[in-house]
């Protein structure tokens, strides 16, 4: 019988999901379960599938991520990202597997003025930060073995997501105005799947102690900070081969010149000291990060 570990990817068709399925191959045993394995504002549905699979680790890339919407859905944010998790957390438990499981840079109101720490109090002003600050907490009252990782401003080569929509955007028109005072570190897929690889495999191999030292709330984010007028600055000149030729200009505005229905924090940058100390595992800078997922669309396109 082989002691390769197995690894269940929930969530494996969304931007995390999809990278974490390239990262950990050759890991273990990978099944990747999407939403046809399980529905997952079922709890029985939740339950079943981690019986079915028996995984040893479990990698929530799952999540209720409509910032907006969730004000008007509450139930189905919170059915995602609380009541989903917590079945997770108590199925892991009771087979003494592992859960990974990614939270938001929205657990925090924004108003502190420098990068967040995991011990700072949590305060969301909205309906997706709560729910996901909900479902932390549901896993960490189940207990066992678990990773919690706060993230940021995610975005990567598939699915929906700001990079993908500026890219659209700037071969569509010739002026975008995007907001200027929302500081935060744009952290790509590529990068939490990576790191996320390299901290599970340190933590099965027992490099970084026992799981009662290791397990925990951790934040995983790209170094450095920028706001979204400044990324997508970046993303149109470095990707400007991309753009058709053209050099759309981007103008600074403030939030309250793009009133959403969900407040947003106005800084969003997190501590990855945590993280670094613990398991000696930094992320790229949020530029270099961004020139790797650019370089990927670029394979894809066949340029």
């Amino acid at each position: 019988m082989s002691d390769a570990p197995r690894v269940l990817i929930v969530g494996a068709a969304g931007q995390v999901g999809r990278e974490l399925q390239r990262s950990f191959t050759g890991f273990g045993e990978v099944v990747a379960a999407d939403r046809k394995w399980a529905d997952l504002t079922a709890p029985e549905a939740v339950r079943d599938l981690v019986r079915r699979v028996e995984p040893t680790v479990i990698l929530n890339a799952a999540a209720y991520t409509a910032v907006d919407r969730a004000e008007s859905e509450p139930e189905l944010a919170y059915a995602i990202n609380e009541q989903a998790p917590r079945v997770l957390a108590e199925e892991s438990r009771r087979r003494d597997a592992l859960l990974v499981h990614y939270s938001t840079d929205y657990v925090f109101d924004g108003s502190k003025a420098g990068p967040w720490r995991e011990d700072d109090a949590p305060k969301p002003l909205g309906v997706y930060g709560a729910s996901k600050l909900a479902g932390e907490q549901a896993i960490q009252e189940a207990g066992g073995k678990h990773l919690i990782f706060r993230t940021s401003w995610v975005y990567g080569p598939y699915g929906h997501n700001f990079l993908l929509t500026m890219l659209r955007l700037g071969r569509e028109r010739d002026q975008l105005r995007v907001v200027d005072d929302q500081h935060g570190a744009p952290t790509s897929s590529i990068e939490i799947a990576d790191a996320t690889r390299e901290v599970v495999g340190k933590s099965l191999s027992g490099e970084v102690g026992a799981a009662s030292e290791w397990a925990g709330l951790y934040q995983m984010s790209c170094a450095g900070e920028t706001t979204w007028c400044g990324f997508t600055r970046a993303i149109f000149e470095q990707g400007s081969d991309l753009l058709g030729g053209r050099k759309p200009q981007v103008e600074a505005i403030a939030t309250t010149d793009y009133p959403t229905p969900a407040r947003r924090p106005g800084n969003s940058v997190l501590s990855n000291e945590r993280l670094a100390s613990r398991f000696g595992v930094r992320l790229a800078g949020w530029e270099t990060a961004l020139g790797t997922v650019l370089d990927r669309l670029r394979e894809a396109a066949g340029q």
